[in-house]
């Protein structure tokens, strides 16, 4: 580097730019606000599962679809669900920030509810299967505002510059899954009970109910909120400091350097009710690549104004740095959801063959069995919290217990056990038929009970509470703080792509074992061999579980600087190896 330039610099101010929001406005932020918005998410989760669960039984019993025709109209409705998070993400990260987007998909979602609730009483018979499909389509489009934003603009209610705050942040990611889980759980007893038994305007009715509930909440807490602007497009940013990089890939910070940029032309940290605090990341060695972006060469220096397609500053760079480090903690996170749509599909097909006897008259559905999943992370997260956490602090003195990456590892081994004992079930069940001589009755109830399927229910509750509580902080906490609404719906796709790569799986193992003899996933589950196709889930977690592994050896948590508290207040994760091994 040439001494004789300076690079260029920007004049922080460094009073106290640990909470300058919160002197404005002591009272705005933190549990009082937070929790308003928990009760939003836990009603449309409630209005989500109360009618996603039953749907397809509307459209085949009173819209009289033919049952394929209504499961793929279910699959697109859920699919489009999924990738509207997206496009409403970028819109509150570039334009609307999130609390105008929350606000706008929630009048939105109510629309969408109420419309949905006359379609199926008022309107006539000939317009109704249009108009409910309009309504269908209305609430994808609330969801796609709604899910990316609600989670990350409750988040936003915690400094991360106040150390009290900072250590409530990692808390309130599990008392917001615990919120979410209940909403759900409550809609699966409640409402469907209401739609097949009362009728399904009374079902939809009490759904638009909550709706309606919800948005006054979230409004009567309106002046509670610490509210983010939007900075623009972080997608520019990003391609911004790929071109600069290419245009600058001869010049070196010692050949044809002159300095590095340290001043930022964006907002630098986060805009919160007109106070911007600085949060400048400190400078990594990964993607050194990238770093070309922020050299000064003489075209630079001659230039009377900056070219951000041609010089980026340091806080910039760093930026996409972080969101590349992302990417490979997301794709070994798909092997994880592959396992869990276990709960939707196979695992509802062993309990059809079992036992579901409870006294003399009563049949316990085998797609009950998954509202274990729910009690076991009611029950979990609060022993996580209150007992788990305190308990590693003082072993390891992080402030959350464990690190989040090691919380993350720690639900991919325990979705090992999940498919492990799965198996071992299906091999005992399987072994009960062949005694009883019913391996080619595959209608015959196996005298087995179904209880024996609770352990691997059960344990897929717990890694939930792991892994995924895990991406959810992860993806908040280390993403650029204008791109965090991204970062949630990038969360949430790992959960739809992962059901890709389970059906891309089954694929392959029934085109491979149907050259072999008989396929292992057959319609006679006695003659099936169900239980290697989940010790082939086993291995193959086991295989990615390794990958994570090594891929969280070389992970550097957000550095920032200028705050001792925040200042690489993860650490590299180095430990994580050893970890995971004492854990197997």
């Amino acid at each position: 580097m040439d001494s004789s330039v300076a690079p260029v610099t920007v004049d922080h101010d460094h009073k106290n730019p640990s909470n300058l929001s919160s002197q404005k406005h002591p009272s705005k932020g933190g549990w009082n606000a937070a929790v308003f918005v928990i009760f939003v998410e836990m009603a449309e989760r409630f209005a989500f599962y109360g009618l996603a669960g039953n749907l397809i039984s509307y459209l085949t019993n009173n819209l009289g679809e033919p049952v394929a025709t209504a499961a793929k109209n279910v699959n697109t409705w859920v699919g489009v669900s999924a990738v509207f998070p997206l496009l409403g993400a970028f819109i509150a990260d570039s334009y609307l920030g999130r609390f105008k987007t929350i606000l706008a998909s929630s009048l939105i979602y109510f629309l969408g509810m109420v419309l949905l609730s006359l379609s199926v009483s008022v309107i006539p018979m000939h317009c109704r299967k249009a108009v409910f499909f309009t309504a269908l389509y209305l609430l994808a489009v609330g969801e796609g505002g709604h899910k990316p934003c609600v989670q990350t603009f409750a988040a936003d209610q915690f400094d991360e510059n106040n150390p009290q705050e900072k250590a409530s942040k990692s808390s309130f990611f599990n008392w917001w899954y615990l919120g979410i889980v209940t909403g759900a759980s409550v809609a699966i007893v409640v409402v469907i009970y209401l739609q097949d038994n009362v009728s399904w305007a009374a079902g939809f009715g009490v759904l638009a109910g909550s709706l309606a509930v919800a948005l006054a909440v979230f409004l009567i807490g309106i002046k509670r909120y610490r509210k983010q602007r939007p900075t623009g497009s972080p997608f520019t940013t990003i391609a911004q400091v790929f071109v600069a990089a290419a245009k600058k890939w001869r010049v070196t910070e010692t050949h044809g350097g002159r300095g590095i940029c340290n001043e930022d032309d964006r907002k630098s940290g986060s805009d919160v009710d007109g106070q911007t605090r600085s949060h400048n990341l400190a400078r990594t060695k990964q993607f050194r690549f990238l770093d070309k972006a922020m050299i000064i060469d003489n075209k630079d220096c001659m230039s009377r104004t900056k070219d951000p397609w041609r010089l980026c500053s340091l806080n910039q760079v760093e930026e996409v740095k972080l969101v590349l480090r992302l990417i490979p903690i997301w794709l070994a996170c798909l092997m994880f959801s592959a396992v869990i749509t276990q709960l939707h599909t196979f695992f509802t097909k062993q309990g059809a063959t079992m036992l579901r006897s409870i006294g003399p008259n009563f049949q316990v559905p085998p797609a009950a069995l998954q509202s274990l999943v729910g009690l076991t992370i009611l029950i979990a997260v609060p022993v996580y919290d209150q007992v788990l956490v305190p308990i590693a602090r003082k072993i390891t003195g992080h402030p959350c217990g464990i690190t989040m990456l090691q919380r993350i590892g720690t639900g991919l081994f325990i979705s090992i056990m999940t498919m492990v004992v799965a198996g071992l079930v299906e091999t005992a069940r399987v072994n009960t038929a062949s005694k009883n001589g019913l391996l080619d009755t595959p209608k015959a109830i196996v005298p087995m009970s179904i209880w024996w399927l609770i352990p691997q229910y059960v344990l897929t509750g717990i890694g939930d509470v792991f892994t995924v509580v895990g991406l959810q902080e992860l993806f908040y906490d280390q993403m650029p703080e204008e791109m965090r609404s991204i970062g949630a719906a990038a969360y949430i796709s790992v959960v739809g792509v992962g059901s890709f790569v389970n059906t891309a799986i089954i694929s392959v193992v029934q085109a491979i074992t149907s050259r072999h003899g008989d396929e292992w996933l057959g319609d006679n589950m006695n003659r099936a061999n169900l239980n290697y196709f989940y010790w082939v889930l086993a291995g193959l977690s086991g295989a990615n579980l390794c990958v994570y592994m090594w891929i969280t050896k070389g992970f550097v948590y957000k550095k920032v600087e200028n705050n001792d508290q925040a200042i690489s207040d993860e650490g590299k994760e180095l430990e994580m190896g050893g970890y995971l091994e004492a854990k197997v």
